[in-house]
């Protein structure tokens, strides 16, 4: 029975077994429990940690991975620092060393790492850097687009926001991607500005040592303050009042990627259940993805 669910709902699988809904899921649950309540984390080296929405603007849950297995190693719920307590307890037992970890720039996984986990290193990743910028591009195309009379103008800036978020080996230029953005960024400086120091910025990883990122980091803001672009000077600000958890990816290259991923797959699991009410369960399905995903790639 525990090998049908692996492909279908509890729905389908109380269907082909003649059993309650309610005593599928029970016996699901206590077999998830059984294997996944308490992870062995001696060995881990290197996590990250996120939060993703159960339910869209209201529930949260935070997840942590290990990011050398990609082993979900705990969910717990809400997006505080407080949602983070039972791994704390669970890592303290376990006696594990965390070398680094990935996390993005909310305040609240900031002091709840470096609270309980000092010696470790805290690493602001390029993902969440990357998607910072966009964020303010996205909101600087928003401003010039209320605030432009001119219909034609307003016409071309209508739509563009995916371009702007795209890089620009990814603009496809079958589809005139390409053009349609260069035609929107001559029409606005401030916008054509961003968007080039936007694409410039991802460089700062590209360089050899943690040096020379940090010369190219500084670089970079200064010529971001004086742009006159309210939203660079913001993103500039931020950068450089984070830059020993940015530079910190040349000592640990981590990065809450894989949680991502992770995320899109726990998507399918809220679809194919029509919610979770039980948040517990929820957990623990989320926490077997990785079995699951092992299991299936041995299949195929």
């Amino acid at each position: 029975m525990l090998a049908l669910l692996s492909y279908g709902t509890i729905k389908d699988v109380a269907a082909h077994t003649g059993l309650a809904w309610h005593t599928v899921k029970e016996i699901e649950k206590s077999h998830l429990q059984k294997h996944y309540a308490k992870p062995r984390l001696k060995d881990v080296k290197y996590i990250a940690i996120d939060e993703f929405a159960v339910h869209k603007g209201h529930k949260y849950m935070t997840v942590v991975m290990d990011l050398e297995t990609r082993q979900v190693l705990y969910v717990g719920k809400g997006k505080k620092a407080s949602s983070l307590d039972g791994f704390w307890k669970l890592l303290k037992r376990s006696g594990s060393k965390i070398k680094a970890v990935a996390i993005d720039m909310s305040p609240a996984f900031i002091k709840a790492v470096t609270d309980h986990l000092p010696k470790s290193k805290l690493v602001f990743d390029w993902f969440h850097i990357v998607k910072l910028i966009n964020d303010k591009l996205s909101d600087l195309r928003r401003d010039m687009f209320q605030e432009e009379q001119n219909i034609g103008v307003r016409q071309v800036l209508k739509g563009t926001r995916w371009l702007l978020l795209k890089r620009g080996y990814n603009l496809d230029t079958e589809k005139g991607e390409d053009l349609r953005l260069t035609e929107a960024l001559k029409m606005n400086e401030p916008l054509a500005i961003m968007y080039y120091m936007k694409e410039e910025l991802t460089l700062m990883w590209d360089h050899q040592t943690k040096r020379e990122a940090l010369i190219f980091l500084r670089n970079w803001c200064k010529r971001a303050t004086k742009s006159g672009v309210k939203q660079l000077q913001q993103i500039a600000k931020t950068l450089l009042a984070f830059r020993t958890g940015i530079l910190n990816w040349y000592d640990a290259r981590i990065s809450t990627g894989p949680l991502e991923g992770l995320n899109n797959k726990i998507k399918v699991l809220k679809r194919r259940a029509y919610g979770y009410r039980d948040l517990e369960y929820f957990a623990l399905k989320i926490k077997s993805i990785h079995e699951y995903r092992i299991r299936h790639s041995l299949i195929r």
